[in-house]
């Protein structure tokens, strides 16, 4: 087995070595290291704290009738997210945009390891808790407001219209952001990395199929093979994502 993981670690600097233009999309395995759970596992925040399904706390419609039980939930996650530093993996990707080879960075996270890695490209499909909005008027608040407001308030509402405020966060039933550009860095890649994600949520999972160069999936743990075929992934590595990606980097090094 380390044989075989040392291979294709040595195979995977290669194509690094000799691509122009890299593209990742990550997903939550890729911050199970850094202490936040991956959600829609069995021992997820979602299930663990909540008792439920994460297709309900991100429920659009169910947001606009019980955004109490959203808010029970993001308090949670806040305190996680605060707590936990990027792992090697994020670093390691960081360092790779430094090269000038890496397009960008599409991640289905919310929880910004990419940026406090150091990384700048970054497309966060699914938004972020970086800045909320009121659902009425449109008022903008900025993550410190919205936490303040997190803390004193069960429900935070707006300082001008009373309406409900909701993190930039995009809910089932809402439009992902930048897809367009992340559509077009899938088709200009040479060199498609998914770490981490199950490829089980669009349109996410169908970005990798739009590349025409290689694609490498690191994950541990099932993907689905729904939105891209098996026959169109050049490598799959089923382990530990900051092992492998160690390796990677000691042989781009050597």
């Amino acid at each position: 087995m380390k044989i075989d993981i040392s291979l294709k670690a040595k195979n995977c600097s290669d194509l690094i070595k000799s691509a122009k233009s890299i593209v990742l999309l990550s997903g939550a395995g890729m911050s199970t290291n850094a202490g936040i759970p991956d959600f829609r596992g069995p021992d997820g925040i979602y299930r663990k704290e909540m008792q439920t399904d994460p297709e309900l706390i991100f429920d659009i419609d169910y947001f606009r009738l019980n955004p109490l039980f959203f808010y029970n939930f993001h308090r949670e996650f806040v305190k996680s997210v605060e707590s936990v530093k990027p792992t090697f993996a994020h670093f390691f990707f960081a360092s790779l945009e430094e090269s000038d080879k890496v397009l960008g960075i599409i991640t289905q996270n919310i929880d910004a390891l990419h940026q406090k890695a150091g990384s700048n490209k970054v497309f966060e499909i699914h938004g972020s808790s970086w800045k909320s909005y009121c659902t009425i008027c449109g008022t903008e608040y900025d993550y410190t407001t919205s936490i303040d407001k997190m803390q004193t308030e069960k429900v935070p509402h707006c300082e001008k219209c009373g309406g409900v405020i909701k993190p930039d966060i995009v809910f089932f039933g809402e439009n992902v952001k930048y897809l367009y550009e992340c559509q077009q860095m899938a088709q200009k890649a040479d060199l498609m990395f998914v770490v981490g994600s199950s490829l089980a949520v669009t349109p996410a999972a169908l970005l990798p199929g739009m590349c025409r160069g290689k694609v490498i999936v690191v994950n541990k743990g099932e993907i689905s093979f729904s939105y891209l075929d098996k026959t169109r992934i050049d490598m799959y590595v089923e382990e530990d994502i900051d092992s492998f990606f160690m390796e990677v980097n000691s042989c781009l090094h050597n």
